[in-house]
C-alpha cells in the first residue's frame, strides 16, 4: 500500500492513465458491476487499515457540517451553537452548510482523531465515497480521491488489474 505522503506524487504521475482509464470504464464497465468492484475492494481495503495514520483527507479539504448538525455538534464540544460558529466555520451561503474555516480540518486532533468523535459528519464518514453508488457517474471525483486517499489509489490500481487495463502511452 502506498504511504500517504507518496499519494499525491504518485497518483500525479500516472495522472494520464488514470483518465485513460477512467475513458476506458466509461466504455466498457457494467454500472452495477463496478459498483460491486469498489465495495468489495472498498471493505477489503478499509478492514486493514487506520485512518488516523493518515487523514490527508482531513488535511487537504475543509470539514462541512449541516446546519441541521450545528446543535449536536456544539453540545457534544461543550460549546453554544454560535461559539461553535464563531471559532470553527464558514456559513456557505448555496448549500445551507458550513464549512470550516481552515485545512487542515479544524477538527482534526494531533493523534489523528476528530474533535467531533461520533458526531463527525456524514460526508467525512462516508469519504472515499468508494463503497457508494454510482461510481460509473463520478468517475472524475474518483480521480480526485486517488490523489488524496491510498486506500482509493490502491482501490483504481486494482481495478485496473481486475479489467487487464494497459496504458497505452
Amino acid at each position: 500500500m502506498i504511504t500517504p505522503r507518496k499519494v499525491k506524487f504518485e497518483a500525479k504521475k500516472k495522472g494520464n492513465e488514470n483518465i485513460e482509464f477512467r475513458t476506458f470504464l466509461k466504455c466498457n464497465a457494467d454500472e452495477k458491476e463496478l459498483d460491486e468492484q469498489f465495495k468489495k475492494l472498498h471493505e477489503e481495503l478499509f478492514a486493514k487499515y487506520d485512518c488516523s495514520r493518515c487523514r490527508n483527507c482531513c488535511k487537504m479539504y475543509c470539514g462541512s457540517i449541516p446546519e441541521e448538525d450545528l446543535e449536536k455538534d456544539a453540545e457534544y464540544l461543550g460549546l453554544t451553537k454560535e461559539e461553535l460558529i464563531n471559532s470553527y466555520l464558514i456559513k456557505k451561503e448555496s448549500e445551507n452548510t458550513y464549512v470550516t474555516k481552515h485545512h487542515p480540518c479544524d477538527f482534526l486532533e494531533e493523534d489523528g482523531n476528530c474533535k467531533l468523535g461520533e458526531y463527525k459528519p456524514e460526508n467525512c464518514r462516508k469519504y472515499p465515497y468508494t463503497d457508494q453508488p454510482e461510481r460509473l457517474h463520478s468517475l472524475y471525483s474518483v480521480l480526485e480521491t486517488v490523489e488524496v486517499c491510498p486506500i482509493a489509489f490502491e482501490i483504481y490500481e486494482r481495478l485496473k488489474e481486475e479489467y487487464g487495463f494497459r496504458y497505452r502511452r
